[in-house]
């Protein structure tokens, strides 16, 4: 295909839009009116053509259906053309390759490739280690050397057993004859007792010697088998980790100023090491590539999620996100540098003038935690409520804050002036003694009126500070809720969390198995806003002190905006 057909001018364009002279900040921004102009086109697309995918719009059921995460990059041709770019992030209809999109950085599905002809001989490898491990003759051998292993041991235990029983029945004609037998008589005896116990002995081991021996070589034969598969997952795995890395060699990226670096040479910058399966696949480094390839300046990036989503993400369809963290950081810091890209908005926060006390007493204080303001000090950022406490209460002893909240999320915070109270109310906190109520507006309507989300949570590691649901490995959270109100497409909602986990409300809010809308405002799991609609509203504690029950309650102004 020629350049022109991977290029889609923009015309006709608003006369008032004005184009950003920065890249957003990829991994935390919302989408430019010329880029969603440009997404809209490939959603017209995307809704004619199957592309032999199935993504599972209007699905219940997942029958192998899955969404999948699409780009577009708006960008100035060196003739001063304004267009865009797309492309998909992995493979579409198990293929690399679609009219129109972007080609991959490197295309693993090439059947003259390397790739082919290694991953052929992995499922050689495969296939060869299924067929002995699932050898019918190989079970049976292996069932029968069991059988046979227990029953030696068994047998070995019953003589064992004879042995102590014939000791015993010695030992009692011993102090038995003493006193009957003459001298010369009761030695005799004890020959003839001797003489038992070494013949025992000798068949014991004799018996002993043989069945070790059988084992042996069954053992034998079963292990020219076992050694087989052994040496070749030895095999397999070696030449995995080889061909793994020299597809990442191949993955080569390059800047504005064609300056190349390989995913290895990236991803060894990074705590990871080394890259993270399906890096450099994404959507947008495939789109920012063919853009620096041709000499065309980028503009702007969207990307958004089309069909049914996975278990474990917050993924709607439609909806738009930023770059992964994980796979795309990396990757992305190297291509845009940081001259031409906009400030990371995650290092800035509202900083109130002053804190807003709202309870007080010798020894505990509550504040009202203004939203998109930290509760601790972060790695760049160093002004927070502890910072602030800190400094009002110099003469406080102790940790002072008993919990968090979100950097965006608003509400009671509860802090303790000396370390016997905070180590009293930790306790209420850990045994999850504390009451605890939140308001939120969610971005659509939640059908039920009350009800219990229980989905485990992790962090996803590769991207952070995100969590996503996880049955096998994810922590149990509970939370509870009652709807409020309904109103003008949005709902009010109360949540009763019984844990505590990061980003618990917000994930159980938007994940299509929790209430399927995600919180209003949430930059992370739904869509930005002026401010995350989540507020910690009322607080409820046993004063150990005042040995009586309190809560502290703060109200906010939601509902004002339904």
């Amino acid at each position: 295909m020629k350049l022109e057909d991977y290029f889609f001018k923009l015309e006709n364009l608003p006369d008032d839009l004005i184009l950003p002279e920065k890249i957003d900040y990829p991994h935390f921004y919302s989408p430019h009116p010329v880029a969603l102009i440009a997404a809209e086109k490939v959603q017209k697309e995307l809704e004619t053509k199957s592309f032999n995918h199935d993504f599972g719009i209007n699905n219940f059921e997942r029958n192998g259906a899955i969404g999948k995460m699409f780009g577009v990059l708006v960008a100035r041709s060196n003739k001063g053309e304004l267009g865009y770019f797309k492309s998909f992030s992995g493979k579409l209809g198990e293929s690399n390759f679609h009219e129109g999109f972007v080609p991959p950085v490197f295309d693993l599905l090439d059947e003259n490739g390397f790739f082919k002809k290694e991953e052929a001989y992995l499922n050689q490898l495969n296939e060869r280690i299924e067929i002995l491990e699932n050898d019918k003759n190989q079970k049976i051998k292996e069932e029968e050397f069991k059988i046979f292993s227990s029953q030696s041991s068994q047998q070995l235990s019953d003589f064992r057993n004879f042995l102590k029983i014939e000791k015993k029945k010695r030992a009692e004609i011993r102090q038995k004859e003493i006193e009957n037998l003459q001298e010369s008589d009761y030695q005799k005896l004890i020959e003839k007792l001797k003489k038992e116990s070494i013949s025992q002995q000798i068949e014991y081991k004799k018996l002993n010697k043989e069945l070790h021996q059988i084992l042996a070589e069954k053992k034998g034969a079963l292990s020219i088998v076992q050694n087989e598969i052994e040496l070749l997952k030895k095999e397999r795995k070696e030449k995995s980790i080889s061909l793994q890395n020299r597809i990442f060699e191949q993955y080569t990226f390059i800047n504005q100023e064609k300056t190349s670096k390989s995913l290895l040479a990236i991803f060894q910058e990074t705590i990871f090491d080394k890259p993270p399966a399906g890096a450099g696949e994404c959507a947008a480094p495939k789109l920012f590539q063919f853009a620096f390839m041709h000499n065309f300046d980028p503009i702007c990036l969207a990307e958004f999620w089309w069909g049914l989503p996975p278990d474990s993400e917050v993924r709607v369809h439609k909806q738009f996100y930023p770059a992964c963290r994980g796979k795309c950081e990396p990757i992305l810091s190297h291509m845009l540098g940081a001259s031409n890209v906009e400030l990371n908005p995650l290092n800035s926060q509202n900083n109130p003038e002053e804190l807003e006390i709202i309870f007080e007493d010798e020894w505990i204080v509550a504040v009202n935690k203004p939203a998109e303001f930290l509760s601790v000090p972060g790695i760049t950022l160093t002004d927070s409520i502890l910072t602030r406490l800190k400094t009002k209460y110099p003469e406080s002893t102790g940790p002072l804050l008993l919990h968090r909240l979100d950097m965006s999320t608003s509400g009671v915070l509860l802090a303790a002036k000396t370390s016997e109270i905070h180590k009293q109310l930790q306790k209420q906190f850990i045994d999850r003694k504390i009451k605890k109520v939140y308001h939120a507006i969610l971005d659509g309507y939640v059908d039920k009126d009350s009800g219990i989300i229980d989905l485990p949570l992790t962090l996803d590691v590769l991207d952070r500070p995100k969590q996503k649901v996880c049955f096998k490995d994810g922590k149990y959270t509970l939370t509870k809720f009652k709807v409020v109100k309904r109103i003008n497409g949005k709902t009010l909602i109360e949540f009763y969390p019984v844990t505590g986990r990061t980003h618990q409300l917000r994930v159980h809010s938007a994940h299509h198995l929790g209430l399927n809308c995600p919180i209003l405002g949430d930059d992370l799991y739904g869509r930005k806003d002026n401010r995350l609609f989540l507020h910690a509203y009322q607080l409820t504690f046993y004063h150990p002190f005042k040995k009586k029950e309190f809560t502290i309650t703060k109200v906010h102004k939601f509902e004002e905006t339904l």
